[in-house]
């Protein structure tokens, strides 16, 4: 597959509403072409269950090492039917989930983000 340096990759809840807005920060924010998406319900606290840990290291793995992608956004969100905590625990979480993408030692640079109730991200 042709490499690029237009990718990037989010890695966030499913939830709809975050979508759009992830993507257009990361477009304007690092003057990218496409964001690869890696989504599931809560995803901020499912680096808890190794199993699932293991699922989306491997899809990761296909935007860096197939896209080229050279930066992963990590994000949790207001209003998160999937991991219905505060704010501040899901900080936490996403902190936890950049320390553990970073230890995977992948040629990227990891970063956090907190989508607000007005649906705009704020980096960590």
């Amino acid at each position: 597959m042709l490499r690029s340096n237009k990718f990037c990759t989010s890695v966030s809840c499913m939830d709809g509403r975050i979508q759009l807005p992830i993507t257009h920060w990361l477009k304007e924010s690092y003057n990218v072409s496409y964001v690869d998406t890696i989504t599931e319900p809560g995803l901020d606290k499912l680096f808890a269950n190794p199993a699932k840990m293991q699922e989306i290291k491997s899809k990761v793995s296909i935007s860096v090492n197939a896209h080229g992608s050279k930066l992963i956004l990590v994000s949790g969100h207001h209003d998160c039917a999937g991991n219905p905590v505060s704010k501040n625990e899901h900080v936490e979480h996403i902190k936890n989930t950049v320390k553990t993408i970073e230890s995977w030692k992948l040629p990227v640079r990891v970063i956090g983000a907190w989508v607000n109730e007005d649906w705009e991200l704020e980096v960590l």
